[in-house]
């Protein structure tokens, strides 16, 4: 009888063990070591990370999403004229190619999908243009539908993000120093830029990446030049600047520049990346006003940190470090939304992570 419930007790601990490893992608620059886009198993309970492979052979899938639904991913591939490709996600996690269509734009560097699952869009740096999909039933994507081009005879454009937020489109252009507004015509499927920057962003910034509160209340947008944090509030039909916040420690004096914003899941602490001072910066974030405090500089273990995400839970925080070819985990305080470091795994030329 003992040995019968010791027996039970083991496989469902051996269940609970296997239920708590979900799946996380990662996107790699292929000009080194890497073939494509990897997986790993993330343990939900512990933060650990094991069984890096191969998911797909693909080149330079620099940054990667999913489907609303997780049955497919898309990649931009980031060489030549530019390019997307979308794959299918099989039982065993590895990734089945279905087609590759046009970026309209030298290096594709972000890709979002919308809510319903039926469009993406592409930001593409050196090309300045931005590219909107169609996306089948079957998960592969049409050519481009919209291709909007910034590029002028005054600035350089470099977008270099875009996100779907209810009927609105927005994208940050690190050339133009601005972020776009655009609306959803929904009579003729289409977006119209409503406006060409939401607040003015200090010059020579360089916004890159931003992240929406789940309201639509409050936009932070993260600066690449200007190591810095734009939070911006939503009033009516209109954006007011609340304020501008350095990424960086008072004592650090060498070159840096921002890449990666993102919110708790409880929307109560921010988080920014820096690459040079090799940082997570951390915020405290009032959630009536939406100021932002500095409250932790903490070094990600590695070399250039890129993209960074927060696994489902919430209760960690897993950074891509380019150069240094690793990927840290830190454990996240739900009291003080604190970081403290927990361990490092080798991954080739990690810049991208999905979960």
């Amino acid at each position: 009888m003992n040995f019968k419930l010791f027996f039970l007790c083991l496989l469902a601990s051996l269940f609970n063990c296997k239920a708590q490893n979900i799946p996380l992608y990662v996107g790699t620059y292929t000009n080194g070591e890497s073939k494509g886009i990897y997986n790993l198993e993330f343990n939900t309970e512990t933060g650990a990370l094991s069984n890096l492979e191969l998911a797909v052979e693909t080149e330079n899938p620099s940054f990667i999403t999913y489907s609303p639904d997780k049955k497919y991913v898309y990649a931009v591939n980031e060489s030549g004229g530019g390019s997307v490709s979308s794959f299918f996600v099989k039982e065993n996690r590895s990734l089945q190619f279905l087609n590759t269509v046009p970026s309209n734009g030298g290096a594709p560097c972000y890709i979002a999908t919308n809510k319903k699952g039926d469009k993406a869009v592409v930001a593409n740096y050196l090309g300045g243009t931005i590219s909107i999909y169609n996306i089948t039933n079957n998960g592969t994507l049409d050519t481009a539908s919209q291709v909007f081009d910034y590029k002028t005879s005054n600035k350089e454009s470099h977008a270099h993000s875009a996100q779907f937020f209810n009927d609105n489109l927005f994208v940050a252009d690190l050339g133009v120093n601005a972020v776009y507004q655009y609306k959803l015509n929904s009579d003729a499927d289409s977006y119209k830029l409503v406006s060409p920057s939401i607040v003015d962003i200090p010059e020579k910034s360089g916004p890159r990446h931003f992240a929406i509160t789940k309201n639509g209340d409050f936009i932070y947008i993260i600066n690449e030049l200007g190591n810095s944090i734009t939070a911006v509030k939503h009033t009516n039909d209109s954006f007011k600047l609340i304020g501008n916040y350095s990424t960086l420690d008072d004592s650090y004096k060498g070159a840096s520049a921002c890449a990666d914003i993102h919110l708790s899941k409880d929307e109560k602490y921010l988080y920014g990346s820096n690459r040079g001072e090799n940082s997570i910066a951390v915020f405290k974030r009032n959630t009536v006003d939406g100021t932002i405090e500095k409250i932790q500089s903490m070094s990600v273990n590695g070399d250039w940190p890129r993209n960074f995400t927060l696994d489902p839970t919430g209760k960690f925080l897993l950074v891509a470090n380019k150069k240094s070819n690793n990927i840290t985990v830190f454990k996240i305080d739900s009291n003080s939304g604190k970081l403290s470091f927990l361990h490092s795994v080798k991954a080739p030329s990690p810049v991208c992570l999905l979960f």
